[in-house]
C-alpha cells in the first residue's frame, strides 16, 4: 500500500508539473519583460507585437515569409490594412529606436526642436565621432577636438538632456559599435542617421540608415516610412578560414551587386556557412552592404550572437531571443526576389578599388591589375580599425600577423593607423597588450572615433594632386574621401590583407604566397591569420563616457548661441505657392557619379552641419559640370558670368528665380546626410531631376519640399543643354503615378517635351506641398494644441 500511494503521489506531482509546463508554453511572449539595454530598464522588447502583427499579415499574405519581411512587417503601424506588395507600398513602421551620430544630430535635433515636442516618443541616442579629426594620435587629437568643438557639444549635451535623449561623449567610440555593443537586439528595428546603421544587422536586427528628418518623425512618435523592400539573399556555403575574412563576403557580393545594386532591397544572408562567421564577422557584412545601396542587411538569430550577447552581459535579451528564434529566421519556402551564392571555402581575400568599392579584384590578380592600370604600386599608408573592421577578432588577427612581422625584426614600410571602434574595444586590446604590439612596428592608434574613413585625416605625408596609394578597411572610397586628395588612390580590403601590406609598403605583395625579408636575411612567408572571436578575459569597459538623460528635465536649457558660426536654429522653408514653374534655369548638369560627397563635402565641412547657412557654401561643389568637365564652375543663365555651384544658386535665389539640377545614374548615393538635400532647398532649389536616385537621398529631397524627379526614359538625360531653361507642367494635379513634363527651351528657340516620372505618395505630395515634411508636422502639432 505505501509504495501504491508514493507511486500515485509522485504521478500527481507529474501531472503538476505538466500543467505548468503546459501553462508557461501557452504564456504569450509579452509577458516577459526584458529591457532593450541595460542603459534603459524601463524601454522594453516588444516582441509581442511582431508575433501579433506577424499573425495578422501571414493570414492576409498566405505565403511564407523572409526573415527581414518578419521583422519589418511585425513593426507595421496598421498590420490590417497596410498594403504589403514588395517594391511597390509604402510602408507605415514603428522602430524601437533612433540612433544619431555628432555631425548629423545637430540638424535632427534642431528640426525636432522645431516641431514643438518636449521629449522623444522612442529610446533614441546621440553619438560622438565624426567631428574628431586624426593628426597625431588618440588622447591629444580628442583632446584638441573637444576643445575645437565644445560649443556643438554643449549643444547636443544639453539638447539630449532636455528632450529625453542618451548621450555618449567625445571618445566613447564610433556610433555603430557602440549600438552593437549596448542597443541592437534580434528582431529589433532601428533608423539611425548614419548610412552605416545597417551594421547592427549582425545581432539580427532591421537597421536602417535614414536621413535626419525621419529620425525626427520617429522621435516625435510619427510612423516611419519606407517604400516596402525587395529582397536579396546571399546564400553562404562551405567555411571560412585561412586569410579570408567576412570582409571577403562583403567585398565580393559588392562586385556583385555594384554600388546600386540593392537599392530597394534588404540584403539577407542564408545558409549553413553563416555558421563560421563571428557576430562581429556578420556585422562587418552589414554595414557595408550600404556600398551596394542596400536599404539595410541582416543574418539570421544564431549561437554567434549569443555568444556576443552574453559577452556583452545581455544574457537575458540572448534567452528571450532563443525563446521566438521561430520569428528570427526566414520560413521554409520563403521566395527572394533574386538570390546569389558564394562558396566561403573558395572565396578569396579581395580588394576593392580605386575609387569605387565595387571594382572587386581577388587578391591573386590584384599585382596584375595594379601594373595594367598604372595605380602607384608604392603603398603610402594602412589603416584599419572603423566602424566597419575594429572589434576585438580584427584587432587581434591583425595583431598577429604584426607580432610575426616584430619577430622577424620588421617594422612597417608605410605608414600605420589603427582606430578602435570603441572606448570598450580600446580599454580592451589595451589591457591585452594588442596596442603595444602595434606600436612597436610603428603603428599610431587614433582616437577612438570616425577619423579618417569620414575624411576627418589631417594627412601631410603628400601633396594635394599628388597621386599615391592608401589600402584601408574602411568602407567607402569615393575620390578624396578619406583625404581631400582626388588623387589619392584608395583601396578597401580586411585588416588582414591591410596590416600585412604595410610590411610590404607595396600595393603587389600578396601575402598568401610572397615572402619578406627579416633582419636576419632569411625570408618568411606569413602565417595564416588567427584571433579571438570574443576577449578570453571578457570585455574591458574602460572609462565612462555616457550621459543618461536627467530625471528632473524642466530647468535644462539648451546652448545655442545666435552669434554662433556652427550653429543656426532653423526657420521653416516656404510653401509651394501654387503656380506652374516656368523658365527655370539648370544650376548644373551634372556628368557621371554624384555622391552625397559631391553634393554636401565632409572633412573640413564637418563642423559647419549645425549651422545650414554656412554648409550650403559647399553644396555641389565636387559635382562635374558636364558643360566643360570641371568642378564648382558653372555659368550664371542671367549674368552670363562664369562663378561656383553655391554662389550661382544663391544669385539665382535672392533674385527670385527658383532651378533645378539635373543628374545622372544613383544620384546621391553614398552617406545618409540630409544637408545633401537641405543645402539645395535652403539656396532656393525647386527639382532635382536625374536618371535615377539612391533611396535614402530621393527620401532626404522630399522631406524638404523638393521634387525628385526621374527622367522617365533615362536617354532623355542626353536631351537637355545645360544653357536650358525649364518648365515642369502637371503639379496643379500632381497625384501619384502620374507623370509630369519637363519643357526644356533651347538658347535657339526650339522646344521638347519630356515625361518625368517620381515616387511621391499623397503623403509626401503633402510635404512638397507645405515646404517641407517638418512644416507639415509643426501644423499638426499646433492644431493638436489648440
Amino acid at each position: 500500500m505505501l509504495n501504491l500511494a508514493s507511486k500515485t503521489r509522485a504521478a500527481k506531482r507529474s501531472l503538476q508539473r505538466l500543467a505548468a509546463g503546459m501553462a508557461t508554453a501557452a504564456e504569450p511572449i509579452g509577458a516577459t519583460k526584458v529591457p532593450m539595454s541595460l542603459l534603459e530598464p524601463n524601454a522594453y522588447i516588444n516582441y509581442q507585437r511582431i508575433e501579433d502583427n506577424l499573425a495578422v499579415v501571414r493570414d492576409r499574405l498566405k505565403r511564407p515569409l523572409t526573415l527581414s519581411e518578419k521583422i519589418v512587417y511585425g513593426h507595421l503601424d496598421d498590420p490590417h490594412h497596410q498594403d504589403i506588395e514588395r517594391g511597390t507600398s509604402y510602408l507605415k513602421l514603428r522602430p524601437d529606436r533612433v540612433a544619431c551620430q555628432d555631425a548629423t544630430a545637430q540638424m535632427a535635433i534642431l528640426q525636432f526642436m522645431s516641431a514643438g515636442m518636449d521629449t522623444v516618443a522612442v529610446p533614441s541616442t546621440v553619438h560622438c565621432d565624426h567631428l574628431i579629426q586624426a593628426q597625431v594620435g588618440g588622447v591629444k587629437d580628442l583632446e584638441r577636438a573637444i576643445n575645437i568643438n565644445k560649443e556643438v557639444y554643449d549643444f547636443l549635451a544639453t539638447a539630449c538632456a532636455k528632450y529625453g535623449l542618451g548621450f555618449w561623449r567625445p571618445g566613447s567610440g564610433i556610433i555603430h559599435q557602440i549600438i552593437l555593443e549596448n542597443y541592437a537586439f534580434p528582431g529589433g528595428l532601428m533608423i539611425g542617421t548614419d548610412s552605416h546603421t545597417p551594421n547592427a544587422g549582425g545581432l539580427g536586427m532591421v537597421a536602417c540608415g535614414v536621413g535626419g528628418a525621419d529620425a525626427v518623425d520617429v522621435m516625435a512618435g510619427i510612423p516611419w516610412e519606407l517604400k516596402c523592400p525587395k529582397v536579396i539573399q546571399v546564400n553562404l556555403t562551405g567555411k571560412i578560414g585561412g586569410w579570408t575574412t567576412p570582409k571577403d563576403v562583403i567585398l565580393k557580393v559588392a562586385g556583385i551587386l555594384t554600388v546600386k545594386g540593392g537599392t530597394g532591397a534588404i540584403v539577407e544572408y542564408t545558409g549553413p556557412g553563416v555558421e563560421s562567421l563571428s557576430c562581429t564577422g556578420m556585422a562587418t557584412i552589414c554595414n557595408m552592404g550600404a556600398e551596394i545601396g542596400a536599404t539595410t542587411s541582416l543574418f539570421p538569430f544564431n549561437h554567434r550572437m549569443v555568444d556576443y550577447l552574453n559577452a556583452t552581459k545581455r544574457s537575458d535579451i540572448a534567452n528571450y531571443a532563443k525563446r521566438f528564434q521561430h520569428n528570427l529566421q526566414a520560413d521554409k519556402g520563403a521566395e527572394y526576389d533574386q538570390s546569389i551564392e558564394i562558396n566561403l571555402s573558395e572565396l578569396e581575400p579581395h580588394i576593392n578599388g580605386p575609387f569605387t568599392p565595387d571594382l572587386a579584384t581577388p587578391i591573386s590578380q590584384f599585382a596584375k591589375e595594379v601594373e595594367k592600370n598604372g595605380w602607384p604600386a608604392e603603398l603610402k599608408v594602412g589603416l584599419i580599425g572603423s566602424c566597419t573592421n575594429s572589434s576585438y577578432e580584427d584587432m587581434t588577427r591583425s595583431a598577429a600577423i604584426a607580432k610575426e612581422a616584430a619577430d622577424h625584426g620588421l617594422h612597417t614600410k608605410s605608414k600605420f593607423t589603427v582606430t578602435p571602434g570603441s572606448e570598450q574595444v580600446r580599454a580592451t586590446i589595451e589591457r591585452d597588450g594588442i596596442i603595444e604590439t602595434f606600436e612597436n612596428v610603428g603603428g599610431v592608434v587614433l582616437a577612438n572615433a570616425c577619423g579618417p574613413c569620414i575624411g576627418q585625416w589631417d594627412r601631410r605625408d603628400v601633396k594635394k594632386g599628388e597621386a599615391n596609394s592608401i589600402i584601408t578597411s574602411y568602407n567607402r572610397n569615393f575620390t578624396g574621401r578619406n583625404d581631400a586628395n582626388p588623387a589619392t588612390h584608395a583601396f578597401v580590403a580586411s585588416p588582414d590583407i591591410v596590416t600585412a601590406m604595410t610590411f610590404a609598403g607595396d600595393l603587389r605583395f600578396n601575402p598568401l604566397t610572397d615572402t619578406l625579408t627579416g633582419t636576419d636575411g632569411k625570408t618568411f612567408k606569413f602565417s595564416d591569420p588567427s584571433g579571438h572571436e570574443l576577449p578570453p578575459r571578457g570585455y574591458d569597459p574602460g572609462q565612462n563616457t555616457f550621459q543618461p538623460p536627467p530625471k528632473d528635465r524642466a530647468s535644462v536649457q539648451v546652448a545655442v548661441n545666435p552669434k554662433s558660426d556652427r550653429l543656426q536654429v532653423l526657420k521653416p522653408f516656404a510653401p509651394w505657392d501654387g503656380k506652374t514653374p516656368t523658365d527655370l534655369p539648370i544650376l548644373i548638369k551634372v556628368k557621371g557619379k554624384c555622391t552625397t560627397d559631391h553634393i554636401s563635402a565632409g572633412g573640413p565641412w564637418l563642423k559647419y552641419r549645425g549651422h545650414l547657412e554656412n554648409i550650403s557654401q559647399n553644396c555641389l561643389i565636387g559635382a562635374i559640370n558636364a558643360e566643360n568637365g570641371e568642378a564648382n564652375k558653372v555659368k550664371n543663365q542671367i549674368t552670363g558670368e562664369y562663378g561656383g555651384v553655391p554662389q550661382t544658386a544663391a544669385y539665382y535665389r535672392d533674385h527670385g528665380i527658383k532651378w533645378v539640377v539635373v543628374g545622372d545614374h544613383n544620384y546621391g548615393e553614398g552617406s545618409s546626410r540630409e544637408h545633401a538635400a537641405l543645402e539645395p532647398r535652403f539656396l532656393g532649389g525647386l527639382a532635382i531631376i536625374t536618371r535615377s536616385f539612391a533611396r535614402i537621398h530621393e527620401t532626404n529631397l522630399k522631406k524638404q519640399g523638393m521634387l525628385a524627379l526621374t527622367f522617365a526614359n533615362p536617354e532623355d538625360y542626353d536631351k537637355v543643354r545645360p544653357s536650358d531653361k525649364v518648365d515642369i507642367l502637371g503639379l496643379e494635379s500632381f497625384a501619384p503615378g502620374k507623370n509630369l513634363t519637363l519643357v526644356l527651351k533651347h538658347e535657339d528657340g526650339t522646344k521638347e517635351e519630356i515625361p518625368l516620372a517620381h515616387s511621391f505618395n499623397e503623403g509626401q505630395i503633402a510635404w512638397f506641398k507645405a515646404g517641407s515634411a517638418l512644416n507639415l508636422m509643426a501644423a499638426k502639432a499646433k492644431a493638436n494644441q489648440q
